[in-house]
């Protein structure tokens, strides 16, 4: 037991720490935000999903006995998400502000409220962990949804230009050390949705390796300036998908295209399937 549970802290504090740098990766979006005084085409749908998951999480580490890694780690997002969110609501235009704010009070109070009221008064003290971690793997679980997108993308262009390695690398290394942790402190909640998390970082990895030589795909040099999306995959509160705006020169056939159709009144097809895909993966949570 003792061995155990020294290897349970062991991989608890490895996770938390790799934890910390995925919560951190947003700080350049963040600082690029404050410069600019303007969120441009961000959106706080991920920031305001994460927030939620860190307090699920940090709710359910609480109430259950021996977790301190699980609220250090949690409590740090909570703070860290709502840094964010009050950066993105100070600096969003008035319709975006009103979106954020909107979506706060009802995903972050109100249905977090709800949950709360409903495990602490409807549950039996004997179940309610139980309950309340199968509602964090359900969260949990649905935001692994958001990668798919992504995946679906490099292959669809044959490009790794939306799936930075570094990210992917070290959120496959966290979904391992908070997968360890779960085994040790034999906590399925916890060990179960980062096989799902491993699955899919692995995936990524191996997908970088067959198309990082790739070039970029033609269809994405139609728009001159888009928002590429980093994939964040972690269980514990940082599920993000954060979107980083990069520069994207057209080509010259694209322009004679372009004053074509223009002429002729008729639409690029292409650029209207390309613009379509892009809506789809700047909400995939």
């Amino acid at each position: 037991m003792d061995d155990q549970h020294s290897w349970a802290v062991a991989f608890g504090i490895l996770g938390n720490i790799i934890s910390v740098l995925v919560y951190l990766a947003p700080v350049p979006t963040f600082y690029r935000i404050y410069k600019k005084k303007s969120t441009e085409s961000f959106q706080s749908l991920p920031y305001q999903v994460a927030l939620f998951s860190s307090m699920l999480w940090l709710y359910y580490a609480l109430i259950k006995k021996d977790a301190f890694l699980l609220i250090t780690i949690n409590s740090f997002g909570c703070i860290v998400e709502t840094i964010y969110i009050s950066m993105y609501i100070a600096y969003a235009s008035k319709n975006s502000r009103m979106s954020a704010m909107k979506l706060f009070v009802a995903m972050n109070v109100g249905l977090f409220s709800l949950i709360l009221v409903l495990t602490h008064f409807l549950v039996k003290s004997s179940i309610r962990i139980q309950v309340l971690g199968w509602i964090c793997v359900a969260i949990s679980v649905s935001v692994f949804a958001a990668p798919l997108n992504i995946v679906a993308r490099v292959i669809r262009t044959k490009s790794v230009e939306f799936m930075p390695f570094n990210l992917s690398f070290f959120l496959t290394l966290s979904a391992v050390m908070w997968f360890a942790y779960g085994l040790f402190m034999k906590d399925l909640c916890v060990a179960l949705p980062n096989v799902l998390g491993f699955i899919l970082g692995m995936l990524q990895m191996l997908l970088y390796a067959v198309y990082r030589n790739s070039e970029k795909a033609i269809e994405e040099k139609k728009l001159p300036e888009q928002t590429k999306t980093i994939v964040v995959l972690s269980t514990l509160g940082a599920s993000e998908v954060y979107p980083v705006a990069i520069d994207v020169q057209p080509d010259a056939n694209t322009d004679n295209t372009n004053k074509e159709n223009q002429q002729t009144g008729e639409p690029d097809e292409k650029s209207l399937e390309v613009s379509s895909d892009l809506h789809s993966i700047e909400c995939p949570v």
